[in-house]
């Protein structure tokens, strides 16, 4: 599994490692955001389980974006993430694809 990301992404064994752990620490990061985000806002357990979960949601979906490339560069991983997220916005048609240089 590994060795098909390795190709997939085009990167070394180094790199791969590299990437793993900026997903890990963007993902536990992301949850300990919108955990602190909900209880700033005032929504507590006893909230109406519909505007955690939309608050978090929102928190999770676009913060996610925003802490990945943070993330990134302390593991000097920066531009494979950048393109990875250009890439997202691009299938989401939230980014046009810039036509090649002659």
């Amino acid at each position: 599994m590994l060795e098909k990301l390795k190709k997939k992404w085009k990167v070394s064994g180094t790199q791969l490692l590299l990437i793993l752990c900026v997903f890990a620490v963007t993902g536990t990061t992301t949850a300990y955001v919108s955990k602190a985000i909900t209880g700033w806002v005032g929504l507590t357990p006893e909230s109406p389980l519909i505007w955690r979960a939309s608050l978090r949601a929102i928190v999770l979906i676009f913060g996610y974006q925003v802490i990945i490339l943070l993330v990134a560069i302390p593991f000097g991983q920066f531009s494979f993430f950048f393109n990875y997220e250009k890439k997202i916005l691009r299938r989401l048609g939230l980014l046009k694809k810039l036509p090649r240089a002659a």
